[in-house]
């Protein structure tokens, strides 16, 4: 490991974003992210990403929710929702262990709930995610399907997708990268959700860029602030 910023990424399935950063960082494509993949963890044992990372020679962990509900049916909700927050805790415990010094969501398809964000958010770790909509359109699941249907409806004419600060209220974090997309007239499905996709590799990647420069300049103002005692003065009397 050397002295680059460490990045954990969290991933659900295909892991195409996942491999925009991998290609980044390696240099493959422009911009070059400056930092390491320290680790991948996929919320399913069969992602595609978790070869992806193992080709690139990333190290991967599988955190799968379904091992947390197993032998609990789902009549019994009081329990399953226990079973949640164990998931989470647990995941937050995995990731602080790994001391990254960003998070990255690239088609992670789970809540990331309080029990995961707070004590990821005390150790200071900064956590961003890609959503395939516009800042304050369709929240939440199927927000491809969900813009290209309002598209063809013709009550709005522009799509797109975010990269944004992850907090508790779903997709609703401060974006910091944007990409609009404007609908096509009899465009279908399959076409519009290619072009978001290829619009993503590319936010992804500045996305992060733009996180790291940010964690970069927040600690060389916290050195500034920081007296450097081997230079203090040191009165005996």
């Amino acid at each position: 490991m050397t002295g680059k910023p460490q990045i954990v990424v969290l991933i659900s399935g295909s892991g195409s974003n996942l491999q925009a950063l991998i290609d980044s960082v390696a240099g493959k494509t422009s911009p070059q992210i400056q930092a390491e993949i320290h680790t991948v963890i996929s919320s399913s044992p069969t992602a595609y990403g978790l070869t992806r990372a193992e080709e690139a020679g990333v190290p991967t962990i599988v955190h799968d929710l379904q091992e947390y509900y197993k032998d609990t049916p789902k009549e019994d909700k009081a329990a399953r929702k226990q079973c949640r927050k164990t998931f989470n805790v647990d995941l937050s415990k995995i990731v602080l262990d790994l001391k990254p010094n960003l998070i990255v969501c690239a088609g992670w398809m789970l809540i990331l709930s309080p029990s995961f964000l707070k004590p990821v958010e005390q150790a200071n770790i900064p956590i961003i995610n890609l959503h395939p909509a516009l800042p304050g359109q369709f929240d939440g699941i199927r927000a491809i399907e969900r813009a290209w249907e309002a598209g063809q409806r013709g009550e709005i004419t522009t799509g797109g997708l975010m990269i944004h600060r992850v907090i508790q209220e779903v997709d609703r974090g401060e974006p910091l990268v944007v990409k609009e997309l404007e609908f096509k007239q009899d465009e279908t499905i399959q076409d519009y959700e290619r072009r978001v996709h290829e619009a993503e590799h590319l936010a992804i990647v500045e996305g992060t860029i733009m996180a790291l420069k940010e964690i970069e300049k927040k600690n060389e103002i916290e050195a500034e602030e920081t007296p450097d005692v081997s230079k203090l003065k040191i009165d005996d009397n």
